[in-house]
């Protein structure tokens, strides 16, 4: 029998780069349909912002907001703009 050792998580391995990348679109994919479900419009811009995101952390505090924000792009309220993105 053999073992196969990943080095998971923490040591920036393929596998654990596709789960994160795994993990963070489904957490873009919740906070799009909360705010579908809810009857938000979601503007371009904000559901580009969403999905292009890959921080965990972030997406989870956007995900929280997206259950009580009147409008789509209050979840980035307090935020500064990253000017590196489009």
């Amino acid at each position: 029998m053999r073992s196969v050792v990943t080095h998971f998580p923490g040591h920036g391995t393929l596998f654990e780069e596709k789960y994160l990348e795994g993990k963070a679109e489904g957490k873009s994919e919740d906070i799009l349909r909360v705010l579908t479900v809810r009857g938000l419009p979601v503007p371009d811009g904000v559901r580009e912002r969403v999905t292009a995101c890959a921080d965990l952390d972030t997406l989870a505090v956007w995900f929280d907001r997206s259950l009580t924000v009147s409008k789509a792009e209050d979840l980035f309220t307090g935020e500064t703009e990253d000017t590196t993105a489009s």
